[in-house]
């Protein structure tokens, strides 16, 4: 028997059948974000990153044209197996020559060479307002801004962000899922913590009543903790959020970089699941703070695998990556978090959850713990390989020989 046989029967062994694994993992779509590719610099601004947003390092190949972007994208969706998505934030808006339009003004048109991208690669897309890294951002606010034209200016930039989700819906036939996050908050402790808050409350329920189509756009609300420059207060917490988001019928999302460092996404899914019909994740890797590092194989990414599995949620939770690093290769920072956060979900679709919780309900947790130890030396690995010979996908460390040839013929070169 080779490696994959010897896998299967030793995975039979707990009830798991791999090769169903392997099938469900090939349907679940995971999204990739554009902004990973040019360090978030987008192609509609040429201000510098603003809002808590900062990305580090000066790796050589950085794309600088929505052209190379594309280039780069196409490249790494060859290296990375299953089902994909594009995401786009709205700063990659690409106008024609000589023409300005404001953030507030943008139009589907603007974007169609994105879901001419999406066809061409048979896939979804989903998109992200982009409340940062502008004019229009006043003293670290937006839409919770003292100043009704600031609250304005980006109420009528996330009307037209919902007028596009559609527009992508309807041109891919994928749902689009729309990611609202600001990055509005205090440097220092605030004297009034309540008036920004409902400024925030009154300018996304002004925001949402743009009609859309609830079956086609699924529309999200993000927190985050702090940025940088916004150390003491943000107006977006982790409670306001999930508030508004119960409160209003839309998506809650969550970025397992933006609570405290001893809180874990992966106990907080099963929690929105059990009021949600849908949630969202921002799958990322915080080292000591909201810091967006490439993501990892590591125990949190598994945790969060195991737990939107065991939850029988594959349906249910919008899986999407959210970091950048330009110190290394930014094509394969791409393929490293994609292929990485696959990893994780097959790991959890090849562990034996009903069993595991059996033991638990029996109050047997020495074999509760002691199966979940086993399990840690299954031979993954093979049924791993399997899964990118499914795909088509390069096996192992094949793919970095490719990233290596790509990077020194067109990367390099720019």
């Amino acid at each position: 028997m080779n490696a994959y046989e010897l896998a299967r029967v030793e995975y039979a062994k707990y009830g798991i059948d791999t090769d169903a694994a392997i099938e469900r993992l090939r349907s679940v779509p995971v999204a990739m974000h554009c902004w990973q590719g040019d360090d978030v610099m987008g192609f509609d601004s040429k201000e510098a990153l603003s809002g808590g947003i900062q990305t580090t390092g000066n790796y050589p190949g950085r794309a600088t044209s929505p052209e190379e972007l594309m280039a780069d994208m196409r490249k790494a969706f060859s290296l990375i197996p299953g089902t994909k998505k594009i995401n786009v934030h709205a700063c990659y808006a690409i106008f024609a020559e000589g023409e300005a339009v404001g953030r507030d003004a943008i139009e589907p048109k603007h974007f169609a060479p994105w879901v001419e991208l999406a066809r061409e690669l048979g896939v979804g897309l989903d998109f992200n307002p982009t409340f940062f890294s502008h004019p229009m951002v006043k003293d670290n606010l937006t839409l919770s801004s003292p100043d009704k034209d600031v609250r304005d200016y980006w109420i009528r930039h996330g009307k037209a962000c919902i007028r596009i989700a559609e527009y992508f819906a309807k041109e891919t036939g994928v749902p689009c899922v729309v990611n609202v996050w600001i990055p509005d908050g205090y440097k220092e402790v605030p004297a009034d913590r309540y008036s920004p808050r409902l400024r925030f409350k009154e300018s996304l329920d002004e925001m949402l009543s743009e009609p859309y189509d609830k079956s086609l756009v699924y529309i999200t609300l993000e927190s985050k903790v702090f940025g940088i420059g916004l150390e003491s207060y943000t107006v977006g917490s982790a409670e306001f959020c999930l508030s508004y988001s119960t409160r209003k019928g839309i998506t809650p999302l969550m970025d397992n970089g933006h609570y405290h460092p001893t809180e874990v996404v992966s106990d907080k899914i099963p929690a929105l699941l059990a009021f949600n019909e849908k949630i969202a994740l921002h799958i990322t890797r915080g080292v000591r703070w909201d810091s967006d590092h490439v993501v990892a194989f590591d125990d949190e990414t598994k945790e969060i695998a195991k737990e939107i599995v065991r939850c029988g949620a594959l349906d249910r939770v919008f899986i999407a990556l959210d970091y950048f690093d330009a110190s290394i290769n930014r094509l394969a920072a791409w393929v490293i978090g994609m292929r990485n956060v696959q990893k994780a979900l097959l790991s959890a679709l090849l562990t034996p959850h009903a069993l595991l919780a059996d033991y638990q309900n029996k109050a047997d947790f020495t074999s509760m713990f002691a199966l979940t130890e086993e399990l840690k030396t299954m031979p993954f690995g093979a049924v791993w390989d399997r899964y990118l010979e499914v795909c088509g996908a390069p096996l192992g460390a094949e793919w970095i020989e490719e990233m290596r040839k790509y990077e020194a013929e067109v990367q390099l070169k720019r």
